[in-house]
């Protein structure tokens, strides 16, 4: 287990929470980490666990900036607009985030038609084939670059996609496997293609302009996963299709 994380220096917390209260990103595009309480409607879900825990070790409020897709919390990290984000790790986003190692790991998939004759991951990429996924998201960026022959139509969120690829009678859609399977539960005739395409590798990130508290934040999230943090909130939350990320590689 990691050592416990001690206090957070004063030019961290100016850092983070100039203001006294820290700004931290949460995006229900991605079911796996945020939700809305059914009940309530606030945000739940292990993103804002660790967002709730931070400002509490930083000793500051906390603001749960919410979006509706992983583009738009880019766009507001490059901005600098919030002071933490929980996005994937993709080597385009980090020219103007500086991540943390992977505090849980999760699987982009692909979802088609009974009917389909697509049966494998490797099938997907032919000519001709339309590919629904949404704009801005970790396996767009990802599709975006490995995909030479099939095309990408691009949908407004990851909620969206399913009903993009439906509307449009598109070939696959592409996704986060939970959300693709909710998606498949309500709609009759739809299927997964098995396994995975990619492993996406969900971090915490905070704008280059704030990159004196990139060190903190990589101890902090460390610790998170080695003391149970991430595990206990993933079963707390009743998510499934995610794992907690390991170890992050000594320097």
């Amino acid at each position: 287990m990691s050592a416990t994380v001690g206090p957070a220096p004063p030019e961290v917390v100016r850092a983070l929470a100039p203001d006294g209260t820290l700004r931290a990103a949460i995006n229900f595009g991605n079911p796996i980490l945020a939700n809305r309480h059914p009940a309530t409607g606030e945000p739940v879900g292990v993103s804002v666990d660790l967002a709730r825990e931070l400002a509490r070790r930083l000793g500051v409020k906390v603001e749960l900036v919410q979006f509706s897709a992983a583009g738009k919390v880019v766009e507001a990290v490059s901005a600098n607009e919030v002071a933490i984000a929980f996005v994937a790790i993709d080597p385009e986003r980090a020219v103007t985030t500086v991540y943390t190692a992977p505090y849980v790991v999760i699987e982009g998939a692909y979802l088609v038609r009974e009917g389909s004759p697509l049966r494998a991951n490797e099938e997907v990429d032919r000519d001709g084939t339309r590919v629904a996924a949404a704009k801005g998201s970790a396996y767009d960026l990802y599709l975006s670059r490995e995909l030479k022959n099939a095309k990408i139509v691009h949908a407004t969120t990851s909620q969206a996609v399913t009903d993009t690829f439906i509307a449009q009678k598109l070939d696959v859609a592409a996704g986060v496997k939970q959300q693709l399977q909710m998606d498949a539960a309500r709609i009759p005739g739809l299927r997964l293609l098995p396994g995975r395409f990619m492993a996406i590798n969900q971090a915490m990130g905070t704008p280059r302009p704030r990159a004196v508290a990139g060190d903190y934040l990589k101890a902090f999230v460390e610790e998170m996963k080695a003391s149970g943090f991430v595990a206990a909130s993933l079963v707390r939350h009743g998510i499934q299709g995610a794992a907690v990320a390991p170890a992050a590689a000594k320097p």
